[in-house]
């Protein structure tokens, strides 16, 4: 049974913290998304600067391996039980650890401690995003195996004085079946997916043409209708805090329908904020990796509408963590 909570409206921003650990099993940093890559460090900044001026709250989900400050770290942390994935091409431990660097400074790509300290003294939730970028929805991996992640990215946060509270499931694959790892160890909240079909939890495999097509068109004009939320508890007493939308970088070839996305999302957010639900902005740092002042500059277009929203109809910017929490004492 979910109870309904009736208002404000309520804008989160959450962003998936992950550098190459979310995406080396599928670009070459020596290729062009290296760059993206690399640019996070430049990325940060300018959001942490722009949440400021317009006073928005985000949530910065991050992958475990970022908490650490060099090599001995990592693998001093890594948990005893690893991800069996059937797919070898998914294996993290086997693939790429093998490959990193010493620290920050001699790979960039794989560590980005400065980063996370930069968010940590900004004042924003640092969530996780799992240890290990784990996926959910893979054939192979185990409950207990995705238990011990979970463990293996409290620890890391914890000695880093960051008390984990709201998750994000690496690539959207939520798995109901393991949100009740997450509340035993002390999260109250995580990211939902969208309720059309075309967002449906998938395994990476799964994400066929047409889906991505679709997802694609859905950014620019309505497949998916008005992708807001109503808040509710869910009754495992996790709360679920779906996503609206990815914010998409900037791409050239597409520029010309730039209005037309920054609308598409403008509309969301009026009706959430009209209707007294929620508006979930999502995406990673590194798609603004490239084409940064351009990116930051549509950016700033949504949160100056947001700061209009708010004014009108007291919508406001929580993290996930706050939300959730005000959701739990609504419901008291």
């Amino acid at each position: 049974m979910k109870n309904e909570v009736s208002k404000p409206g309520v804008f989160v921003i959450s962003l998936d913290l992950e550098l190459l650990w979310g995406v080396w099993d599928v670009v070459n940093k020596n290729g062009p998304y290296g760059e993206n890559i690399l640019g996070v460090k430049k990325v940060i900044p300018r959001l942490l600067e722009l949440f400021s001026k317009y006073q928005v709250n985000a949530t910065f989900a991050t992958v475990g391996f970022l908490f650490t400050k060099n090599k001995q770290e990592l693998l001093s942390s890594l948990p005893q039980q690893k991800p069996s994935y059937s797919n070898p091409g998914y294996n993290v431990y086997l693939k790429e650890i093998p490959r990193i660097g010493n620290d920050e400074s001699e790979d960039p790509y794989h560590f980005g401690y400065s980063l996370l300290e930069m968010i940590k003294k900004s004042g924003h939730e640092i969530g996780t995003h799992t240890f290990s970028h784990y996926y959910c929805l893979e054939d192979g991996q185990t409950l207990k195996e995705f238990e011990a992640d979970i463990k293996a990215a409290k620890y890391v946060a914890e000695q880093n004085r960051i008390e984990l509270k709201s998750f994000i499931f690496p690539r959207n694959q939520v798995n109901e079946k393991y949100l009740n790892v997450l509340k035993n160890n002390g999260l109250i909240t995580y990211r939902g997916n969208p309720s059309s079909w075309i967002y449906k939890p998938r395994k990476f495999a799964s994400e066929g043409l047409l889906i991505r097509l679709c997802r694609l068109i859905d950014s620019y004009v309505s497949i998916s209708g008005m992708n807001v939320h109503s808040l509710s508890i869910q009754k495992n007493g996790l709360v679920n805090i779906p996503a609206s939308r990815f914010m998409k970088p900037y791409f050239k070839p597409f520029g010309l329908f730039e209005q037309l996305r920054l609308h598409r999302i403008k509309q969301e957010m009026t009706y959430a904020a009209k209707n007294n639900k929620l508006y979930h902005l999502w995406w990673h740092p590194h798609n603004f990796g490239k084409d940064l002042d351009r990116n930051i500059h549509n950016l700033r277009l949504l949160l100056e509408h947001y700061q209009k929203l708010n004014k009108e109809f007291g919508f406001s910017s929580l993290t996930m963590q706050d939300t959730a929490a005000r959701i739990a004492n609504t419901n008291q």
